[in-house]
């Protein structure tokens, strides 16, 4: 018997096997993530530039958004999104949030939870790229008579996101992890399909284990995407180059020493 040969056993009263709420687990988390990710980078990016932005109240408010979202543990937004939210909605709107069909009831306000917890994080992300951007080239761009927006848009983002790719790599592997809290209020994810077998079964090692190998798979996944995307996005340059093996310099200095000669 291997180690997760429970995963292949019968569900008690149906016709699916563990393995199957395993993969609608996985199935969830990715979706979830995914989701969240895309709303939190166009979030994140607008944000950011705000950050930056000339306008006082406009970085006031992109300021006070990054210090109340990043600052609120994930697991409490999420809470609030579930349980508050819908009650200080109007009365027709808080109905209609309580009222979702099933998973959505659930789903809904841990994406909302995770999506402003981490488009906070990436707003700094993208607020240190616009820094790292030369000044000069903002006033190159005011001197051709370029609006801020068009100045953003064409000059800065494009140089500011090829840079913050390397950072943006643990934001994007962190929302994977972050789909676990999403267990608590009922989003049957990888975690809580993990959980759900552990109690069916008591083999709790298993249960966990292969939900943790997962995960490991998930996150080098994304990794081995996000190194491929930050190759080609690499400005030419910028990347630091790594130092020469003895090997290397002993044949650098012989071929200057034939080309001299």
């Amino acid at each position: 018997m291997t180690m997760f040969s429970v995963l292949f056993e019968q569900v008690p009263d149906g016709d699916e096997i563990y393995l199957d709420w395993i993969l609608s687990g996985v199935g969830w988390t990715l979706f979830l993530a995914a989701a969240g990710w895309c709303l939190a980078f166009v979030i994140g990016v607008l944000v950011g530039c705000g950050r930056t932005s000339r306008n006082r109240w406009v970085a006031v408010l992109a300021r006070l958004y990054v210090e109340i979202f990043r600052n609120i543990p994930v697991i409490v937004q999420m809470f609030l999104w579930y349980f508050v939210v819908p009650e200080l909605l109007p009365r027709a709107w808080g109905e209609a949030m309580k009222q979702m069909a099933p998973p959505w009831g659930n789903f809904v306000p841990a994406l909302f939870g995770l999506t402003l917890y981490t488009a906070a994080r990436v707003a700094e992300h993208i607020k240190a790229g616009i820094e790292s951007v030369p000044r000069g080239q903002r006033m190159a761009a005011a001197s051709l008579g370029m609006t801020p927006f068009a100045t953003y848009r064409l000059v800065i983002l494009p140089q500011a996101l090829r840079i913050v790719v390397p950072t943006l790599t643990s934001e994007l592997m962190g929302i994977f992890k972050n789909t676990s809290v999403a267990l608590t209020i009922g989003v049957l994810e990888l975690t809580a399909q993990a959980r759900q077998v552990s109690e069916f079964t008591f083999q709790t090692f298993q249960a966990f284990g292969i939900a943790t190998l997962l995960y490991l798979i998930l996150a080098m996944l994304v990794y081995a995407v996000m190194r491929y995307v930050e190759r080609k996005l690499t400005i030419p340059g910028t990347h630091p180059t790594r130092p020469r093996s003895r090997r290397s310099r002993a044949r650098a200095r012989a071929d200057r020493a034939l080309r001299g000669a």
